[in-house]
């Protein structure tokens, strides 16, 4: 059995391992338990406390999705202190694709739903899919959305994904949603 490696030190870590965020790359980093404790003191590295929350009362309606002007119905938004603004990427089979969307936009979705104000910058997100008539919304920690692409670049074929895509899509959503609401866990894909 082959273990994961530290991406910082080398040293060998379990699957329940840490995710260092470096900030200014937008890279996530699989950590041993003291990298992440040491570098998170530093202004280069965030620590990423994994954590899902299923947004049952979440407001947003057709047409404040539409004025987001998103090429899918897949997408997850982050407040980003490298930019100074709210990023919104979406997944898809190149990686996470950035997004250009109003700054009118976003104001209005936290006007409808204040929670969205106390997201984390950097390593909490709005995670929402629209995808076959759902309309699914988390609030989850970066590492979950990161995941969410490596499911899509990993399983996406032709044009429109193929059937595989589309079920690796979905048992990724069905395990977000057995993960139970407010709870911080390592049950989403690590490495």
């Amino acid at each position: 059995m082959q273990h994961e490696r530290c991406e910082l030190c080398g040293a060998a870590i379990g699957p329940d391992h840490a995710h260092l965020l470096e900030i200014g790359v937008r890279r996530l980093h699989c950590a041993c338990d003291a990298c992440s404790l040491t570098l998170t003191e530093s202004q280069r590295f965030l620590l990423v406390r994994p954590m899902t929350e299923a947004l049952v009362d979440f407001n947003l309606s057709d047409w404040d999705w539409e004025s987001m002007q998103l090429p899918i119905d897949l997408a997850f938004f982050f407040r980003s202190t490298t930019d100074g603004k709210v990023v919104a990427l979406y997944p898809g089979p190149a990686g996470a694709m950035a997004s250009t969307m109003s700054e009118g936009a976003w104001t209005r979705l936290v006007a409808a739903n204040p929670m969205l104000k106390t997201l984390a910058p950097d390593v909490e997100a709005l995670l929402i899919n629209r995808t076959k008539g759902a309309r699914r919304y988390y609030r989850v920690s970066i590492d979950r959305c990161y995941a969410l692409v490596g499911v899509i670049r990993s399983s996406w074929k032709g044009i429109s994904g193929g059937v595989e895509a589309w079920e690796a899509i979905g048992q990724f959503f069905s395990a977000l949603d057995s993960s139970g609401v407010g709870n911080s866990n390592r049950a989403i894909m690590h490495g």
